[in-house]
């Protein structure tokens, strides 16, 4: 897992070799990490996962790692509803059962085939007028509304995009890089505005400000060109 300290270092070495003067500080170099990581956030689609007691209305306030919520599992079986922990079964398959069971019980298979149409009509009625397990977060209060229509479960599991609080909470080895990057690119844009802040005239040397403004420009046009190109359709851009 790469720290904070591991992107300074880096960004010093690429643009000192470590032989130069560096002009921005740790604290200002911190900002400017930080100013990537809060345009990251757009772009990151590593999901994580938690459990929780099932409501119809879930207050995640107290969840403060949640971004954004992008998808919702059942913990318990799909059958009708249920309080304890009894289970339903699929008429299908028990129907299988009467075929293997001998040919004296095949007088109730009949029985098993119309139970398990009115069954499956059933669940196309539900699902037709109630969509189960249509959700929508609302960010600005952070409540979680679930929509059930075959039964409501004990628990649920809640797919979500968490929020990148510091550099240590990227896990992904791919958008450390991105972010390492990003960072880089902020700097050279940074440092190359502090080096053109001023024009030398009838100088033995200049500051290559012109250069790394140009080359941070650059690097940042293509990489959040990328990261546009390459963002997630099925997860919401926040």
């Amino acid at each position: 897992m790469t720290s904070l300290n591991d992107i300074r270092e880096e960004i010093r070495l690429k643009l000192t070799g470590d032989l130069l003067e560096f002009e921005l500080t740790d604290e200002t170099l911190d900002k400017v990490i930080t100013s990537a990581l809060r345009e990251l956030q757009r772009y990151v689609t590593v999901t994580r996962i938690i459990t929780v007691p099932f409501k119809r209305c879930i207050d995640l306030r107290e969840y403060d790692e949640v971004n954004n919520v992008v998808a919702i599992y059942r913990n318990d079986e799909l059958g009708g509803a249920t309080t304890g922990d009894s289970s339903s079964y699929d008429p299908m398959q028990v129907a299988q059962w009467q075929l293997i069971s001998g040919m004296g019980n095949l007088t109730y298979f009949q029985d098993a085939v119309y139970n398990y149409a009115s069954w499956t009509t059933l669940q196309q009625i539900r699902n037709t007028t109630s969509t189960d397990l249509a959700f929508r977060f609302d960010k600005h209060s952070r409540m979680l509304y679930i929509n059930t229509s075959v039964g409501t479960p004990q628990k649920i599991t809640i797919e979500y995009i968490p929020v990148l609080m510091s550099v240590e909470d990227i896990e992904s080895e791919y958008w450390e890089d991105i972010l390492i990057r990003l960072s880089l690119a902020l700097t050279k844009v940074t440092v190359g505005r502090i080096r053109t802040r001023y024009t030398q005239s009838n100088a033995l040397w200049t500051q290559d400000g012109e250069t790394i403004l140009q080359e941070g420009q650059e690097e940042l046009k293509e990489l959040r060109q990328a990261m546009l190109d390459n963002s997630d359709l099925f997860y919401p851009i926040d």
